[in-house]
C-alpha cells in the first residue's frame, strides 16, 4: 500500500480579531495588521465606554492568534 504524503498546512492569517475592553467588558472588533509583527501593542479607546485599553497581539509559533486588552 502507497503512502500519501501530507501537505504542510498553510497558516492562514485572520483580518479581524475581538477583545474584550477592561473596563466595561464589551467585545470590540479590531484589524490585524501582520505587517507589524506577529507581536503588537497598542493604546486604543474603546469606542463603547471611550476609556483607553492597552491591545495586545501576539502570533505563537502553532499560528495561534491571541489578543487581549488591559486597563492602560
Amino acid at each position: 500500500m502507497a503512502h500519501r504524503r501530507r501537505r504542510p498546512r498553510e497558516r492562514t492569517l485572520r483580518e479581524s480579531s475581538s477583545y474584550s475592553c477592561d473596563w466595561c467588558h464589551e467585545n470590540v472588533e479590531i484589524p490585524i495588521d501582520w505587517s507589524a509583527g506577529g507581536e503588537q501593542e497598542m493604546v486604543e479607546d474603546c469606542p463603547i465606554c471611550c476609556r483607553p485599553n492597552v491591545i495586545h497581539v501576539e502570533l505563537d509559533e502553532d499560528g495561534a492568534l491571541r489578543v487581549w486588552a488591559a486597563r492602560e
